[in-house]
């Protein structure tokens, strides 16, 4: 599944809010269109006659695209710039307006404005919207990895091991998958969406994918911390892992289960919102705490540390000269049984 980035538009509202009413009157009453776009034309002058036959060349182009309304051309009092006001129909995030901003990009403008000496930007509302979501395609998954290394490196420390960093890291991203997952499969495609009273829309917005990896990252390694924290202490008073993976699964369990569910309850009143981009929101964080602190926390990470026993606790001596920093402090030793001296 491919998940489909944008910025919800007044089409995305439920049909019944007065906004979805006043949005699509003016969409039939008013043919040219409500969202504009903008191409300015930089040049040293523009009123050179390369210039203004390109112009005219553009504005017959337009024209001839039924998806346009008017277009207007306002040169600015300086003489070196040009604004080729149009109307777009339509909804500004709509696909349909994406693909018109993309005809006056690709093929329009570089038709007309070939061999001219003048620069030509196209932009407006739609405009923003796409170079935004180019933005963040660009960017999140920088962010993604600068956590992700960031994070390895501090468990690294932490746990002076080097196998529990990694599967952290590939358990955390677990959930996050999850959330994306789910969200794309109600939302985007949507299954599930009439019995969960949600609205199917075309894409995600754009803000989502950041927004739930760093919210669920925090809260994953929160829980994934607290876990490993209980097993490690345990483990370096008796050395035995698989009685210290029991130990910390017992004493951490309900306090894990309580909190995901208070954040499930939180996360679930945005997800029972009117509005689209909250319902998403709430509902992927909602999902993805409840796989977290089940399935993933409760189950995958204590068998995985089940049948790796020992090797959990593998640290390289090349990487002997990492500061060794005791997230408990100092190690109490295991108080004796009684009977032990008999």
């Amino acid at each position: 599944m491919t998940m489909n980035l944008g910025s919800g538009g007044v089409s995305m509202l439920p049909e019944d809010t007065n906004e979805r009413h006043a949005f699509d009157t003016l969409i039939d009453r008013f043919s040219d269109g409500i969202i504009t776009a903008d191409v300015v034309v930089l040049a040293p002058d523009v009123s050179t006659p390369e210039v203004q036959n390109a112009i005219e060349t553009l504005m017959v182009s337009i024209e001839s695209d039924d998806f346009f309304g008017t277009a207007e051309a306002v040169p600015a009092p300086s003489g070196d710039m040009v604004d080729v006001r149009l109307a777009i129909a339509g909804d500004i995030s709509s696909q349909e307006s994406i693909d018109s901003v993309n005809r006056l990009r690709d093929i329009y403008v570089p038709d007309a404005f070939d061999g001219v000496n003048a620069e030509v930007l196209v932009g407006g509302d739609t405009a923003s919207v796409m170079d935004s979501v180019d933005i963040v395609k660009q960017y999140v998954p920088l962010i993604m990895a600068a956590v992700l290394a960031a994070s390895f490196i501090l468990l690294l420390i932490a746990f002076r091991s080097i196998i529990v960093p990694i599967k952290a890291v590939v358990m955390n991203l677990l959930s996050v998958g999850a959330a994306y997952g789910t969200v794309v499969l109600v939302f985007q495609k949507g299954v599930g969406s009439t019995l969960f009273g949600f609205q199917k829309v075309p894409v995600i917005e754009s803000w989502i994918p950041l927004f739930l990896f760093a919210i669920l990252f925090g809260l994953s390694m929160d829980y994934h911390v607290f876990l490993l924290s209980r097993i490690k202490e345990r483990y370096d008073q008796t050395g035995d892992n698989s009685g210290s993976v029991m130990y910390g699964l017992k004493s951490t369990a309900s306090i894990i289960t309580g909190a995901a569910l208070i954040m499930v309850a939180v996360f679930g009143g945005f997800a029972l919102g009117p509005l689209s981009m909250f319902q998403q929101m709430g509902f992927g964080l909602a999902v993805a705490v409840i796989l977290d602190a089940t399935i993933v926390r409760m189950v995958l990470v204590p068998a995985s540390m089940e049948l790796l026993g020992d090797k959990n606790w593998y640290f390289p001596k090349w990487l002997e000269w990492l500061p060794n920093i005791s997230i408990e402090g100092e190690v109490q030793a295991e108080p004796a049984m009684a009977g032990d001296d008999d």
